[in-house]
């Protein structure tokens, strides 16, 4: 019998947590770097270069990868021969151990988690509490795998109740075009394939957990009906030429992990949820001899990239620029900016919507006249930093806002990750505005381009709340122009075609 202490598994989640915010897996990163090599779209290549240069400054700053902390997902597995010495339940010290590694005084971590999700949406202050899945085992230790979760990838999680006889491939390959680019490719597909609703996407998440092998899988080849389908939907998705950020190019998926398990004779229940480029999973087992911390890793295996935008990159004046120079950019530029711009998120917009149907002004020194807004929802800063980890978030949840921001605001431009759907683009369209493009998955490299910020509307909001930044060469994609043309239908649609017509020469 294996006495567990609470605090050795307190201490075990908290210090997991910490230790993924700013470690990507070593077999990921490394994946990511043969993706890179290999590419030829450069607009893929700049951004996997940005991915690469953000994944070594976090390990060596230990600051979060993204300013999306995450959601926390625990697989716990409890041998039947374990015994606690413990006041709290299981999940109560894992919430604790959550609890104290987001709030940890060295490396805060974004806080993301709404109480009440069908009403008020409160933010519960500490990222608590976790999503937990418990399985008592045969055995004497305690298994865990703590994940956290980035809800941009998790938005893009699909579920399908296919008959029997449908192809699985099939329904893959033409469901992740539909995911579009919020889920940060490039990055991995988890497969949940059986059992009911729930368990297949329990699986396709735990699948998420494994290690990158599927180039080890190719080169042996597949021994089992998994094995095959795995090597199919790796080749067919990335013949697809969505490509890193959805920006067109040769890799969209680093793997594809497959768990399965039996189901009912009338039912093929099909779950599949995505990783971002901001992996982060850690395993640890506690075996009675006291908490169980992460080794760091050997930060030789990470690889010395370095990106240049290059002499053609436009440089942007924020506190100058018109409506007029706009006109000027091509999908597809590199720009730099540099000068203030404001941010704001859902319910940022969600505000100001509500204050334009009662007649109300906008807050005192909240002013869109001829400028840019940067989607995001940033990292509180430590120690020196003027603003933590201050990535983009996924620009299509405010398209439903955006005709009224430009018409209503005089805003002409917007930073976020991703693509925009038809209802943003037909307002860009319309009001000659353009949307540009930050990397997801280079939250603290793109802090590094801040060198100011200040709250000036809606602090009870926390990380939603209006900041405004002053930014210095601020590298981001024309990614749609005043005419409605976007990079994120270009892109994708050329690399198709180069990638099949190589295979259709051989």
């Amino acid at each position: 019998m294996t006495t567990i202490k609470q605090d050795d598994l307190i201490e075990s989640v908290a210090d997991a947590l910490q230790y993924i915010s700013y470690y990507h897996p070593v077999d990921f990163i490394q994946a990511v770097n043969a993706a890179y090599e290999k590419e030829e779209s450069k607009a893929a290549k700049d951004a996997m270069a940005q991915i690469l240069i953000n994944s070594r400054m976090c390990a060596e700053g230990h600051r979060p990868i993204c300013q999306d902390t995450g959601i926390v997902t625990v697989f716990i597995k409890v041998g039947m021969d374990v015994q606690w010495d413990a006041e709290l339940s299981v999940a109560d010290m894992i919430n604790e151990g959550v609890r104290k590694a987001y709030n940890h005084p060295d490396n805060k971590l974004r806080a993301s988690i709404m109480a009440d999700p069908a009403g008020a949406r409160k933010n519960t202050g500490d990222n608590t509490p976790a999503v937990i899945h418990m399985e008592i085992v045969k055995g004497d230790k305690v298994d865990i795998q703590v994940a956290a979760k980035g809800g941009g990838s998790e938005a893009k999680s699909k579920f399908v109740m296919l008959n029997p006889s449908d192809d699985i491939v099939d329904w893959v390959v033409k469901t992740v075009p539909s995911m579009g680019a919020g889920w940060c490719p490039p990055g991995m597909l988890g497969i949940g394939i059986g059992g009911t609703a729930e368990k297949a996407m329990v699986m396709a998440k735990e699948s998420l957990m494994d290690p990158v092998d599927i180039h080890e899988l190719k080169a042996r080849g597949a021994k089992s009906k998994i094995e095959e389908l795995r090597l199919e939907i790796f080749e067919q998705v990335n013949n697809l030429g969505i490509g890193a950020q959805g920006l067109g190019g040769l890799t969209t998926v680093l793997d594809v992990k497959i768990n399965d398990y039996p189901t009912h004779a009338a039912n093929k229940p099909v779950a599949m949820i995505p990783n971002c480029a901001a992996t982060r999973h850690a395993h640890f087992v506690l075996n009675g001899s006291g908490p169980a911390l992460q080794t760091p890793p050997n930060l030789d295996d990470w690889p010395k990239v370095t990106w240049d935008v290059g002499p053609s990159a436009r440089r942007v004046n924020l506190d100058t620029v018109t409506s007029e120079d706009i006109k000027e950019w091509q999908p597809g530029e590199t720009v730099l900016l540099s000068g203030k711009m404001l941010t704001g998120r859902d319910a940022a917009h969600k505000k100001i919507q509500d204050l334009f149907e009662k007649g109300e002004p906008l807050p005192d020194g909240v002013d869109f006249k001829n400028r840019f807004i940067y989607y995001v929802g940033p990292v509180d800063a430590v120690r020196e930093e003027v603003v933590g980890p201050a990535g983009p978030t996924t620009a299509t949840r405010m398209d439903k806002f955006t005709e009224m921001m430009l018409d209503k605001t005089g805003l002409i431009g917007m930073v976020g990750k991703a693509e925009r759907g038809p209802m943003g683009i037909d307002a860009i369209k319309k009001h000659k505005a353009v949307y540009l493009m930050a990397v997801g998955g280079a939250a603290y490299l793109v802090s590094k381009a801040i060198t100011d910020s200040k709250v000036i509307a809606f602090p009870e909001l926390g990380m939603e709340a209006i900041h405004e930044f002053e930014v210095k060469d601020m590298p981001v994609t024309v990614a749609v122009d005043v005419n409605g043309n976007s990079v994120h239908k270009t892109g994708p649609q050329e690399w198709q075609k180069i990638i099949l017509q190589r295979k259709s020469a051989k």
